[in-house]
């Protein structure tokens, strides 16, 4: 199991615990406001309970003087968090509590539907009482301030955790890119340090033997041949010490660029590997901003996953070149096995390989190269398995 498929568990790991302590929290806040609810709805019948002794002592004058009503008085009085609107049997408002002021005044039959709607729209609950043996009403009462809260109070949490577990995560990517970058800054400075030293040792052991040698034409193609891959590991150098560093885009014609890197990648590929690419010299040219080492790099990185995804050592491999607005693209093709659609993404990321003794930095250096260096884009364009993939780079036309 490679590094990202366990990258890719612990985050779904991590998604299902959190869905789990969301779902419990939930449960639990649901639990409290139930049992909320309740009680309110037992402080609305006990307050209307109370009313209706207050009501009969006062119809009663005897039984005012009689009784004690400083019980009834205390349950009415303890009630100063349950909205209730006592309703006649004409629709007019004939009490309220909890809902504006404390004493009716003049309510027009806007302001009556205003308050029914208001309540109705909170879920309002009813409840039928008859006050007196001809008098009849309905009580509407609705959740009170403190039982919203509570309702509410799960997805405020969830809100805040996170907010808080987003900005976490940005922070430590970011730091992680930025260490990530400094690593390879690192490891590209020390690579081309390291070459620099043997590669003018070899070039100056080339020249000795060219000087013993000139009597010796065999020797002196070896030489040539010598030299020439000397030549090629100065190059590798100079790309190692490019990265890091804000490279030259010079206007190059794509044409002629992706033609030098074809015939290079042609001499080394095997025979039945064909290559199908465009002649510079029956294209107009098509100018775009970029630094020839590097870019190079990129292209051979792609040719070289190409040829290596030719699972018999035969195929073809085509590019082609086209312009879409201020973009220049490449298309470039094989014949291979192919990349699930799920790896679109993770083939650019560094490590990740199909290849037995392969380090995986190929295509993350040549994304690392096209976006940050060039301002261009590389994808995979498509891809089946068995019959090949298509990747595209796009580059500006215009000055970067």
């Amino acid at each position: 199991m490679d590094i990202y498929t366990r990258k890719s568990l612990w985050k779904w790991y991590l998604a299902a615990a959190g869905v789990l302590i969301v779902i419990l929290s939930l449960w639990y806040t649901k639990n409290l406001a139930d049992q909320l609810a309740e009680r309110e709805k037992q402080q609305v019948e006990q307050y209307l309970a109370a009313q209706r002794l207050l009501g009969k002592a006062e119809t009663d004058p005897n039984q005012f003087f009689n009784c004690d009503v400083s019980f009834p008085l205390q349950v009415v009085q303890a009630n100063t968090t349950v909205p209730i609107l006592l309703i006649g049997d004409n629709g007019k408002i004939d009490g309220f509590v909890n809902i504006g002021e404390d004493s009716m005044g003049f309510l027009d039959p806007v302001d009556v539907e205003k308050i029914r709607v208001r309540m109705v729209e909170e879920g309002a609950d009813t409840m039928h009482i008859n006050p007196t043996e001809d008098v009849h009403q309905i009580v509407m009462y609705s959740k009170s301030r403190l039982l919203m809260l509570l309702e509410w109070y799960p997805y405020i949490q969830l809100l805040l955790i996170s907010a808080f577990i987003f900005l976490g995560y940005m922070g430590f990517s970011s730091a992680r890119r930025a260490e990530q970058n400094q690593v390879w800054l690192g490891m590209a400075k020390e690579t081309a340090h390291q070459l620099g030293t043997p590669i003018t040792a070899i070039l100056g052991w080339i020249e000795t033997l060219k000087a013993v040698n000139e009597d010796r034409p065999d020797n002196q193609e070896m030489l040539m041949e010598l030299g020439n891959d000397v030549s090629r590991l100065e190059l590798v150098a100079d790309r190692f010490s490019k990265i890091g560093a804000t490279p030259e885009l010079t206007p190059v014609n794509l044409y002629e660029e992706l033609e030098a890197c074809r015939a290079y990648m042609q001499r080394r590929a095997p025979r039945r590997v064909s290559f199908e690419f465009p002649n510079p010299s029956e294209c107009e040219p098509l100018l775009t901003y970029l630094n020839p080492p590097l870019f190079d790099w990129v292209v051979e990185n792609l040719l070289r996953n190409a040829i290596d995804a030719m699972e018999d050592g035969q195929g073809t491999i085509s590019g082609i070149i086209y312009q879409e607005g201020n973009w220049a693209c490449i298309d470039i093709s094989d014949t291979g096995k192919g990349i699930p659609g799920n790896k679109y993404n993770t083939v650019f990321k560094p490590g990740y390989s199909t290849k037995t003794r392969g380090w995986g930095l190929g295509l993350s250096l040549s994304r690392r190269i096209i976006v940050e260096y060039h301002k261009g884009k590389i994808f995979v364009k498509k891809s089946e398995l068995g019959k090949g993939t298509t990747f595209t780079i796009k580059l500006r036309t215009g000055k970067v």
